[in-house]
């Protein structure tokens, strides 16, 4: 292996681990804050989440991510090594503020900034929708898009069926609701690592691929867990702004609350994984928690100012990390 290859194989293990303080910690937030877990139990289940996702529901998302660039071989492993370190900063950036950025959004934003200065707007893939298959940026755009908007929505109806169902409960029910968050956080961490675990995987399918070390575009199974394992670190040693952003600071929730939001975030983003969207974690479950607000009729009680900041967040993304992206790649052209 060269050594740009190496540098760049390790840069996408540094993304999955970025990844990993934003969206890993998403799955187990609601669960830590609500005391229905300990932080080292919910770190175990977002791990086994995080590996058994990409090896449970397929490669989907990793051919989307992999067929937005459009350069020659001989360039691609810098032109990757430049975007994945657009993201990565982005990434390092915004978690050192709290923000639950999205690691999508800094991937698509490095993969656009670093083609586009290599090769010009052809050496993108613009596409669009096959069916309701996201293809290139704008059908990736088109998911990143809704996404939230089915987080928000879905998180409203799940809340107030919950809470119509459990009008009449009694003390007994926290047992069951304490069972139903375990579930739901497993299944958000599994639809996590099927969706995030597989934006690094076809990165580095793409890496090896290209430079001649695998002959045709499957990754190896070492790959998978790899990629799982830099988002569980990532989660066990630095998501806990996120997670104290995501459970207490939008608004606080209740363990209810926790359950409808993880039932709501994983119906989202384990559709999304099946079709192949590349969506953020962080968004939707930022905006089911918004939705749990509103499905308590609670709205005065979110933190508007700190949604605002979320959505700025996620507008600015993409061309933070396109334009850092872009001056990375003088550099990275040197190293290859």
């Amino acid at each position: 292996m060269s050594a740009g290859l190496v540098a760049a194989l390790a840069m996408a293990l540094a993304f999955a681990f970025t990844n990993g303080i934003h969206d890993a910690a998403d799955a187990i937030a609601t669960l830590v804050v609500t005391h229905a877990a300990t932080p080292v139990a919910a770190v175990t289940l977002a791990a086994a989440g995080n590996i058994i996702g990409p090896l449970l529901l397929g490669a989907a998302v990793a051919d989307t991510v992999a067929g937005v660039v459009i350069v020659p071989s001989d360039q691609m492993v810098f032109v990757l090594g430049a975007a994945l370190t657009g993201a990565v900063v982005w990434n390092l950036m915004t978690w050192w503020r709290g923000l639950p950025s999205s690691s999508s959004h800094a991937l698509l934003g490095g993969l656009v900034g670093a083609a586009v200065a290599q090769g010009g707007t052809g050496a993108v893939n613009w596409g669009g929708f096959d069916g309701i298959k996201p293809v290139g940026v704008f059908g990736i755009l088109g998911v990143l898009a809704l996404a939230p908007v089915f987080g928000f929505a879905a998180g409203v109806l799940v809340n107030r069926a919950a809470r119509v169902s459990a009008a009449r409960a009694t003390r007994r029910v926290r047992g069951p609701v304490r069972g139903g968050q375990w579930v739901m956080s497993g299944g958000l961490a599994i639809s996590h690592g099927a969706n995030d675990a597989q934006k690094s995987v076809g990165i580095v399918a793409l890496l090896l691929f290209a430079a001649g070390q695998t002959s045709h575009f499957a990754p190896p199974t070492w790959v998978l867990f790899a990629c799982g394992f830099a988002l569980t670190l990532g989660t066990a040693f630095g998501g806990w702004p996120i997670i104290r952003t995501l459970g207490r600071r939008i608004i606080r929730l209740r363990p209810l609350d926790s359950l409808a939001s993880q039932t709501a975030s994983t119906g989202v983003l384990l559709g999304a994984s099946l079709i192949g969207a590349p969506v953020s974690t962080s968004q939707v479950v930022a905006s089911s928690v918004v939705g749990v607000g509103g499905g308590r009729r609670r709205w005065r009680h979110i933190h508007w100012p700190l949604v605002r900041t979320m959505l700025l967040a996620w507008l600015v993304t993409i061309p933070a990390a396109a334009l850092i992206a872009a001056v990375a790649l003088l550099p990275w052209r040197w190293l290859t």
